[in-house]
């Protein structure tokens, strides 16, 4: 079943010293059960149509989720980061899971697609208690062509479940790589492999929207993950 689209509402915190954090709130419509933090890939911003429509689609199932633009998007409207805005960006997705944390007390997740993702799981490599689980889209493992330059060094650092949502035509990483990967990180992964996906999680190598079955596959399976994720720490 499809989503219908939740009320989102312009956030903006800016702290003097601090990463800022920037972007659209999306308030469940029933009982909060968490929240999440999704921010996009190098070439976008929050207003991607994966994001949104993941957004509208956790709200529906009770999650707060912040659609975030990353410091360095905030900074310039077009094109990609620079290496040297990465580590500010991290601290902006910390800030950001700070700040939905004292309006929605509970578990908290932090994801991305692309970029977003790699920074996410960069910053729980470096603040592990920035997130209880993460969510990665589209995952870029190296880029297109160069299975040799792997972006995996501090996997074996992460200590936040992680739950992978990824195309089996992603010319960022096969799915052999990404279960060769997974097995470098020593905690509990999960892997929503969407047949005939590219980079985008649509069908097709260059389609940008996912179909709503996808997004409703990944929504089901990362709340049941979660729950899982919340009762092994629980226990």
């Amino acid at each position: 079943m499809t989503a219908s689209a939740s009320t989102s509402e312009p956030l903006e915190d800016m702290a003097a010293g601090q990463a800022p954090v920037r972007g659209f709130l999306h308030r469940p419509s029933s009982a909060t059960i968490g929240a999440l933090v999704l921010t996009h890939g190098a070439g976008g911003n929050c207003t991607a149509p994966l994001l949104v429509a993941l957004a509208n689609a956790f709200a529906a199932r009770g999650l707060a989720v912040l659609r975030c633009d990353l410091p360095y998007r905030q900074a310039r409207r077009t094109g990609p980061p620079h290496p040297g805005t990465a580590a500010r960006d991290r601290a902006g997705l910390i800030r950001a899971a700070h700040v939905l944390r004292r309006s929605f007390p509970g578990r908290l997740a932090v994801g991305g697609q692309s970029y977003g993702g790699r920074q996410a799981t960069m910053a729980a490599a470096e603040e592990p208690q920035m997130a209880d689980a993460l969510l990665l889209l589209s995952y870029p493992l190296h880029p297109p062509g160069r299975a040799d330059q792997l972006r995996t060094g501090h996997f074996p650092d992460l200590r936040t479940p992680a739950l992978f949502a990824h195309g089996s035509m992603d010319p960022f990483g096969s799915l052999a790589e990404l279960e060769a990967a997974r097995r470098l990180i020593p905690v509990r992964t999960s892997l929503v492999a969407v047949d005939g996906a590219g980079h985008g999680l649509g069908k097709g190598a260059k389609a940008g929207s996912p179909s709503p079955d996808t997004i409703a596959r990944v929504v089901d399976a990362f709340l049941a993950f979660a729950a899982d994720a919340k009762v092994a720490h629980d226990g």
